[in-house]
């Protein structure tokens, strides 16, 4: 038998006033297991709470954490966990996870559910009275049009707050229609009569080479913005994101000069080709979650391809966005890239998003961001002039646990792929995104944050019951403790709708052929996650659930290389890899006649 027992422990040191919300936890008649004392030091991982005896390229063996973030200690793992002071450098080990060692069997997910609880949920509200001041000016917060940042004709601005505290940190240009065809204008004409579209694709790939050379060289100034824009966490930013964004753009620099068409055999006295031609002026609407990330997944291929960009930020966090462009443009290094051939208009979707989705001298649309939202751009594409459009949309993704799975690689997983990034995904400690140690930040927005906390009260009202969580953090700022949900059923809101929040549900099934068939049942299909040691069961998996990725025991690969998007409602077309180069080019076939054709 579990019993979970939720009780308030004091988690705080001294000085501190903070407890959090522990979970104590009875398995039969024992109270878990714990490492017994050795004689040697135990290098144990602050996210995982294992001991890693060995370090694999900086990171904990087990669960791929920076080593930065591990402590060595010659105590044993059950002194550790009595020395919670909070303090010092013990102040690590305020959330170290307890193990249990339980029976699991398909269908119970028992272990799954109470595991996740048990590791995940116990963090420390750690947020600070009074938030760190960014380190960074805020410079650039106009319109970039025809390579300068120019003010939005109306003269409008809005503001882009702090998700922190709810305050402003600027005014931001505010583009709309006009604005929109100003920088479409430029585009057309950058990629008519400018040297971009006819440049050699060598020298356009060493243009992106330098791009991503400088995003790395201000790491610190790019990160800041976007840990202040959005709330994420400036570790991950700086240490994973900026990182995977120069990684996209010098693999789409490396892509430039190999992509070439191809020779046709054909019937006849006639030789065929193909050529490869750039599509034209694209518009791109990136989202809020990740944001730069999406900027680098969208201008990557596109010009690597030869066209020309006109890209509208997300009304929450258009910072970054605008900054790179400064970059790009060589405000602060030449970079190379002509004027119009990157445009960035920071507004609002039902003005400057419709305008560029309607816009007849566009001639492609990317977008990421929800299903509704895709429907509409799909039918303003449609009704201008029916241009093509890549999709990466919603989704709800299943993550399938069966019974001969590492139950507890599983539940790590589990818990990093939805709470990474405010789920967008969090973790444990709670508070100022700034703040080492701190691995959980703030909703985006005061409507997201509402949003989120709906979707809680729809789950406690529909019968489903809240382990842990369901609440606000604090009383400042946009922060909602991670939420885990057990005895979910599949009509319920929380199963079924994309919540974009910290909120997670954990359903049992009996079978293989009645999970698929679940899973299969959403109208959504952007990923799953399937952990099994069998690797038949991998494979039944593999081809029987309609998704556009399938992780087999990992979660949340995103290499450069390997093709995202979905299937069903989840979107159209491939984001990342070479499928995402296809939909940037056009193909024309060239016929010529052979006059002597005797040799054929």
């Amino acid at each position: 038998s579990l019993l979970i027992q939720p009780t308030k422990q004091s988690i705080a040191g001294p000085n501190k006033e903070t407890n959090g919300l522990h979970f104590q936890a009875q398995i039969g008649k024992g109270t878990g297991s714990f490492g017994k004392r050795r004689n040697k030091t135990h290098t144990l991982c602050v996210r995982c709470g294992r001991r890693s005896f060995h370090i694999q390229k900086s990171r904990c063996s087990a669960c791929a954490y920076p080593a930065a973030r591990l402590r060595k200690y010659n105590w044993s793992v059950k002194a550790l966990r009595r020395k919670t002071t909070g303090t010092g450098r013990m102040r690590y080990l305020r959330n170290v996870p307890r193990r249990f060692k339980t029976n699991f069997r398909e269908g119970t997910n028992s272990r799954v559910a109470t595991t996740a609880a048990l590791r995940y949920t116990t963090a420390a509200p750690a947020i600070a009275q009074d938030p760190i001041k960014p380190s960074v000016n805020v410079e650039y917060t106009k319109l970039f049009i025809n390579g300068q940042f120019v003010d939005s004709t109306s003269g409008k601005t809005f503001p882009t707050l702090d998700p922190r505290t709810g305050e402003v940190i600027a005014h931001v240009a505010e583009g709309d229609v006009e604005d929109i065809n100003r920088a479409v204008v430029a585009a057309r004409n950058a990629f008519d009569k400018g040297p971009w579209p006819k440049m050699s694709a060598y020298e356009r790939s060493k243009v992106l080479f330098r791009i991503a050379d400088l995003i790395e060289k201000h790491n610190d100034e790019i990160a800041t913005l976007e840990t202040w824009d959005s709330g994420k966490l400036y570790q991950q930013v700086a240490t994973i994101e900026i990182p995977m964004i120069v990684r996209v753009l010098r693999y789409y620099a490396g892509w430039a000069d190999k992509i070439h068409g191809l020779t046709v055999p054909a019937d006849g006295p006639y030789h065929v080709q193909t050529l490869h031609e750039p599509i034209g002026v694209v518009g791109q609407i990136i989202p809020w979650n990740f944001p730069l990330l999406m900027f680098a997944w969208k201008i990557g291929p596109a010009l690597a391809c030869g066209n020309t960009v006109v890209l509208k930020t997300a009304e929450q966090t258009p910072l970054s966005a605008l900054y790179v462009s400064a970059i790009a443009r060589g405000i602060y290094s030449i970079a190379g890239l002509p004027e119009g051939v990157v445009n960035v208009i920071s507004g609002f979707g039902p003005t400057a998003g419709a305008a560029l989705c309607s816009h007849m001298d566009v001639d492609k649309l990317a977008f990421t961001g929800s299903t509704d939202t895709g429907n509409t751009i799909m039918s303003l594409a449609a009704n201008s002039n029916l241009k093509p459009v890549t999709l990466e949309l919603g989704g709800k993704s299943p993550f399938v646990v069966c019974e001969d799975a590492d139950v507890d690689q599983a539940v790590e997983l589990a818990h990093f792929a939805l709470f990474f990034n405010q789920a967008r995904a969090l973790k444990r400690a709670v508070g100022d995104p700034f703040e080492s140690g701190n691995e959980q930040g703030p909703q985006i927005s005061s409507e997201q944050f509402e949003k989120v906390l709906k979707y809680i009260r729809s789950g406690v009202e529909s019968g489903a019951t809240l382990e842990t969580g369901g609440d606000r953090l604090g009383t400042r700022g946009y922060y909602i403790k991670p939420t885990v949900f057990s005895n979910v059923k599949d009509d319920m809101l929380i199963a079924t709708d994309e919540i974009f929040g910290p909120v997670q549900s954990i359903l049992k099934f009996k079978d293989h052929d009645e999970v698929i068939r679940r899973a299969n049942a959403t109208k959504y299909g952007l990923a799953a996650g399937v952990f099994t040691k069998n690797i038949d069961t991998a494979n039944t998996f593999m081809r029987a659930l309609r998704v556009g990725t399938i992780w087999i025991n990992c979660f949340d690969i995103f290499d450069a290389a390997i093709p995202f998007g979905g299937y069903k409602m989840s979107g159209q077309g491939r984001e990342k890899g070479q499928y995402s180069l296809k939909q940037y080019l056009q193909v024309k076939a060239v016929v010529t006649s052979l006059k002597n054709p005797a040799w054929l």
